[in-house]
């Protein structure tokens, strides 16, 4: 239930959200200020954000409007974001069996939408939504220029600190984020602005030095053929023309001697750009290739993505399974008690098969090193068969008959077998000693899952 503060913080009235009496419907929402930004502005507005007695982040996010106009800066968010809403999610209940009656909601466009809000919160500092009651999962988003986390409250107006409604113990009002936290797009903005600056005078360069100047000189008192250079000029093209008179000098400074074909603007718009992605993705390589990278550089700076993208992982599993939006999908009538949400987890061969030659290496040292069965299972994502223990029995009766074989008979050749049924032991050991390293611990792994099949 919502409550209605006065400047006082008294409580004034109270109001029970529903479909056709939204809050978000009651604010006073105006639109972002899109006039001209410089580094003094971002630092006014972090300013006013970041104050003690009064902090104020409408100005920043308003900043943060124009940054995300940027297309270095939208496309490496978005890549951040993709790298998480492409990841299979699924819900288990307390025993750690898969809920198939979640995975419609799951595979919604409105629960996308929530793994989205969380992840702007990253960007933003804050995302703000409103879920609104009745039997599918749907929200409203809070207009972040409202939101008041030092105050906790949603203010009608969005320069007002004091008066609005309180956000705390509402069932379906959910706000993530941290009242310190001003997001990364903080940090994008100072490029975002250079760059923006930048771009401004590579055109102008473009617009000067990339098609030719006419410079026309005439005789100062001749007024008639003035006139007549005039007209031929304009009627000629739009190209950049001079008219100087004959007696006057004239001299032009291109700065080609330093800057012959706008390589500075080029390369500072490169380093402007690195930086964003550093700044969103932890790395350059994953997004543009520098003409320095090789196999190597690639390689680590693919690694670095991938911890990215484990850490925002985490960070998002963590907020769906918190109590206050697993409330929120109870309140829809859905399966959610006692259970959490968890992400697929994905195969990468190169990290398998480097465990794997780990394990390997482990194994030659200590052949009777006891190795649990469930973290082979876990290790290499294989799932564990349900009659586990059944078929765990069957495969140590097998082992102990071959390990102590029955005497053979004496009109049959001990080393005689039908081939149909295998190679003896010792033939078989002899075999893998031919084995090169890898494909010996293929085998190995392969006798051990035998009975998985």
């Amino acid at each position: 239930m919502a409550k209605r503060q006065t400047k006082k913080g008294a409580v004034t009235k109270t109001v029970e959200p529903t479909p056709t009496n939204l809050i978000v419907q009651e604010l006073n929402v105006m639109s972002a200020d899109r006039s001209r930004k410089d580094i003094g502005d971002i630092k006014q507005s972090l300013i006013s954000a970041e104050s003690i007695h009064y902090p104020n982040r409408t100005r920043l996010y308003d900043m943060y409007e124009d940054v995300v106009l940027d297309g270095q800066v939208t496309g490496v968010i978005e890549k951040r974001y993709e790298a998480i809403l492409n990841k299979n999610l699924y819900f288990e209940d307390a025993s750690g069996k898969r809920v198939e009656a979640m995975d419609d909601v799951i595979e919604s466009a409105a629960f996308r939408d929530v793994i989205k809000k969380i992840m702007e919160a990253q960007a933003w500092g804050l995302s703000g939504m409103e879920f609104i009651p009745g039997e599918e999962l749907r929200f409203k988003e809070i207009p972040r220029k409202h939101i008041k986390p030092e105050t906790k409250i949603i203010a009608y107006e969005q320069n007002d600190n004091a008066v609005g409604i309180s956000y705390e113990g509402v069932s379906n009002l959910w706000v993530v984020g941290n009242e310190k936290d001003l997001g990364y797009l903080l940090k994008c903005s100072f490029y975002a602005v250079y760059k923006r600056g930048t771009l401004g005078d590579y055109a102008q360069y473009i617009e000067i030095f990339g098609q030719p100047v006419r410079i026309i000189y005439y005789d100062a008192y001749d007024t008639k053929t003035r006139s007549e250079l005039r007209k031929v000029l304009d009627e000629s093209g739009a190209s950049l023309t001079m008219m100087i008179p004959k007696q006057a000098q004239f001299e032009m400074k291109d700065g080609k001697s330093t800057n012959a074909n706008g390589d500075l603007q080029l390369k500072f718009l490169n380093y402007l750009d690195e930086e964003i992605a550093i700044i969103v993705l932890g790395n350059t390589e994953t997004t543009r290739s520098s003409s320095s990278s090789g196999y190597a550089q690639s390689k680590e700076h693919s690694n670095q993505q991938v911890q990215k993208t484990k850490s925002d992982l985490k960070y998002v599993k963590s907020l769906l399974n918190s109590k206050q939006f697993l409330a929120i999908l109870k309140s829809y009538g859905l399966p959610v008690e006692g259970g959490k949400f968890k992400f697929e987890k994905e195969i990468n061969a190169a990290e398998v098969k480097t465990k794997a030659e780990t394990v390997e290496i482990v194994v030659r040292a200590n052949p009777n090193l006891p190795i649990d069965d469930d973290w082979f299972y876990k290790t290499f994502d294989i799932e564990k068969p349900k009659n586990y223990d059944e078929l765990k029995a069957k495969k140590e009766a097998e082992r102990q008959a071959a390990l102590n074989p029955p005497a053979p008979d004496q009109d049959e050749p001990q080393q005689k077998r039908d081939p149909a049924k295998g190679q003896p032991p010792k033939a078989k050991s002899q075999l893998r000693q031919k084995l090169n390293a890898w494909d010996n611990l293929l085998a190995y792994i392969a006798d051990f899952f035998d009975q998985a099949r």
